[in-house]
């Protein structure tokens, strides 16, 4: 017999025969609070979601269903709901539809059933994704959609309880999360164990440690076991009893009261103290993992049957018949009734329409624009009291760090959401004192100190892109990225899109990146690939060449961040940092002199900067390659060669009209890429020519596909000045 009818069946023989037991150590509700209306609203709750499990099953064996890992076993997580606000944002992971049920009883006037089965169903009409994926989530109930997550929500619930506190420093009011709020996020015994929960465990603790506001709950609905593999017994008592920063709360999920009284207790806890509760919640998983998972494959007869009996409707019943407030005949009829109404419902939703085209799955890849108050716009006056002793120095022409350093101040002193967070970004400054002087300036509220650990730190942008912040995050080296990029690509870049465009967590990433250094380095400190930005629909990704595009680049990827809720990466060449002259020591051809807001000419998202009109040779590049291109352009101007240089400075995307109208009439086109071959923007600029340029002559020079060594070598696999020389010279023989 299939599992889930299995159960089903042995719910209504024991509902019949009167076989209905609590434990003997269960709770008493009027000893934790809980009401009889209350406990059989959540009981109702457990009953919906139940057979929303069962119908899943049967959708998916006709073809009209798409996703089955269900919540049978864990619908102690509606007590959860019961014992929070509202107002309290909830990251749940996939067996949370009675957390979600229950939620919506709490704010009268919505259609959870029908907005569920919507979306087992697959429907753009589903309110929370649009019929792109089966995702707990709402908007009105404060649940940001998780999909498949394996701990990967939790630093971002980190981030979220953080703001809650930056926001109380800074007096800001009008923002997603009420002052007194708390954050939840649930997840499996099996996900404890990842490196990302591990680190998100971490990072509450060792905030908390300190002294600083983490009103979040974490909430582990322990069954036992992820997918076969079984948790060890006793194992996360054993982890999280005595965990520094953490608070301990157990309670059993299969039993309404111990549920709800451990919830609320962790509640309370975390509201009134504003520190950071593991509520370790037993559970059992019904059915197996998911609709194609016949867990008596891997486990014995026996323990399925022992699970089987922990069922929570089982205990819920007990408690509904020893209290007086449900007879066992009036629960199975609920029941049944509740199936046959939802299995009415589904009928119907089956029917809906359906997502038919491309253009459709991908209208939420981009989030909507929004309208904001008109932005501040800080005095003369207000500027100078800022920047101090630096006031006298802005006439004079500086290097890319010193003036990314000025423009992050004016942005900071001009949108009062932006916080910087980073290793290293406070006093110090920063590896490269870009930062510098922000935390003099700004303060600790917004010049964050994080701890050394990447997923935190992007995790902490997320959350606080939640709660109304527009974060500016710092990656001290490109390859310390890749530790943590799934924060980037199955988190920051899918909200929009699983959400309808309903929620985003806009933000402004800042990485230290690219080749050339000289005098230290390896592999980790000069990384010379992009292709991760690149493969994430909705990113942008920006490359500055120079001090002054740098400046107003880094002012439009605030603008994409704060009105259009956009993710950007600003890629920072660490090579260029403090590189001042161009051609000859002393030249100081690669300064710029600080452009105050609203000076000088913006560069939009697409803009290319284009040097030199020639017709003979189109150089495109970005990065150190633009300034290795321009010396190769003097070179061969020597020669009679008559080029342009092309710098991209997008990445991502590239805005083929304006780069095509750059290259003009050039008839040949080098492409510069300073990113190893294989994976680079060379390639797919390659395919743009190829299509849109036919007639021209093109050739590319990239990197070699190899990491790059310590020293002296550290350039041999990189184009130089001279090879590109070469390069041109050979495309134009």
């Amino acid at each position: 017999m299939d599992a889930a009818q299995a159960v089903h069946e042995k719910f209504l023989a024991a509902l019949g025969e009167g076989r209905l037991a609590r434990a003997a150590d269960a709770p008493d509700p009027a000893a934790t609070g809980l009401s009889r209306a209350e406990a059989i609203d959540i009981f109702l709750s457990q009953l919906t979601s139940r057979q929303m499990d069962r119908l899943s099953r049967t959708l998916q064996a006709r073809g009209e269903g798409f996703y089955t890992i269900g919540s049978s076993g864990h619908e102690g997580n509606a007590a959860v709901a019961a014992a929070l606000r509202v107002t309290d944002m909830a990251f749940l992971h996939y067996r949370s539809n009675a957390f979600q049920l229950h939620r919506a009883r709490q704010r009268p006037g919505g259609t959870p059933n029908w907005d569920m089965l919507l979306s087992f169903a697959a429907s753009a009409e589903d309110p929370i994704s649009g019929g792109r994926h089966k995702v707990i989530g709402s908007k009105p109930l404060a649940i940001p959609p998780q999909t498949s997550t394996i701990a990967s929500h939790l630093p971002k619930a980190v981030g979220a309880a953080f703001s809650i506190g930056i926001a109380r420093r800074l007096g800001m009011t009008d923002l997603p999360l009420p002052a007194d709020a708390v954050v939840l996020a649930s997840f499996g015994d099996a996900s404890a164990n990842h490196s990302t929960a591990q680190g998100a465990f971490n990072t509450a603790g060792w905030t908390a440690y300190q002294g600083t506001p983490m009103p979040l709950i974490f909430l582990c609905e322990d069954n036992g076991i992820g997918i076969s593999t079984r948790t060890p017994t006793g194992w996360i008592e054993a982890q999280f009893r005595n965990r520094a920063g953490l608070h301990y709360i157990q309670c059993d999920g299969t039993d309404i009261v111990s549920a709800y009284a451990g919830a609320k207790a962790a509640a309370d806890y975390a509201r009134g103290t504003r520190k950071p509760v593991f509520l370790h919640m037993r559970a059992v998983r019904l059915y197996g993992h998911a609709g194609s998972d016949v867990q008596g494959a891997y486990l014995p007869k026996a323990l399925i049957e022992a699970d089987e009996a922990r069922d929570p409707l089982l205990a819920g019943a007990a408690l509904m018949t020893q209290q007086g407030w449900m007879t066992a005949s009036e629960v199975a009829e609920a029941y049944e009734e509740i199936g046959g109404a939802l299995a009415r419902q589904a009928e119907a939703a089956i029917q809906r329409p359906k997502l038919t085209t491309s253009a459709a799955v991908m209208a939420s890849l981009i989030p909507p624009k929004r309208d904001l108050p008109r932005a501040n716009t800080p005095s003369d006056e207000d500027r100078k009291a800022m920047f101090g002793s630096d006031w006298g120095q802005m006439d004079k022409p500086m290097h890319m760090a010193r003036l990314l350093s000025w423009a992050l101040a004016d942005l900071m002193l001009a949108h009062k959401e932006i916080v910087v967070a980073g290793e290293d970004v406070g006093p110090k400054g920063g590896v490269y004192n870009v930062t510098a002087k922000l935390h003099q300036r700004f303060g600790s509220a917004r010049v964050v100190n994080t701890l050394l650990d990447e997923q935190a730190i992007l995790g902490l942008a997320i959350g606080m892109a939640h709660n109304g912040f527009v974060p500016m995050p710092e990656i001290q080296f490109l390859a310390y990225v890749h530790n943590a990029e799934d924060q980037i690509r199955g988190e920051a870049a899918t909200l929009s899109f699983f959400s309808n465009g309903q929620y985003s967590n806009p933000m402004v990433i800042r990485i230290a990146g690219l080749g050339y250094q000289k005098g230290f380095g390896g592999h980790f400190h000069n990384d010379n690939s992009l292709a991760v930005f690149r493969d994430i629909p909705g990113v942008i990704l920006a490359v500055p060449s120079n001090g002054r595009d740098a400046v107003q680049m880094l002012r439009e990827c605030v603008r994409l961040a704060r009105e259009e809720q956009r993710v950007v990466v600003f890629v920072e060449p660490i090579a260029l940092y403090m590189t001042r002259d161009l051609h000859e020591e002393g030249d100081g051809l690669w300064t710029s002199v600080y452009e105050a807001p609203g000076e000088g000419a913006p560069i939009r998202l697409g803009d290319v900067g284009v040097h030199g009109d020639g017709s003979d040779l189109a150089i495109v590049t970005y990065g150190n390659g633009t300034y290795l291109s321009r010396q190769a352009e003097k070179l061969l101007a020597g020669d009679g060669v008559e080029a342009r240089v092309i710098d991209l400075r997008w990445l991502g995307p590239v805005d083929e009209g304006k780069l095509v109208a750059a290259v003009g009439d050039a008839r040949r086109i080098l492409i510069v890429d300073e990113c190893r071959i294989t994976g680079s923007q060379s390639e797919a600029l390659m395919a743009l020519f190829t299509e849109r340029l036919p007639d021209r002559k093109l050739a590319r020079i990239a990197a070699d596909d190899s990491f790059i060594p310590l020293g002296k070598a550290a350039t041999l696999t990189l184009p130089s000045r001279d090879s590109i020389v070469a390069a041109a010279k050979a495309l134009l023989a």
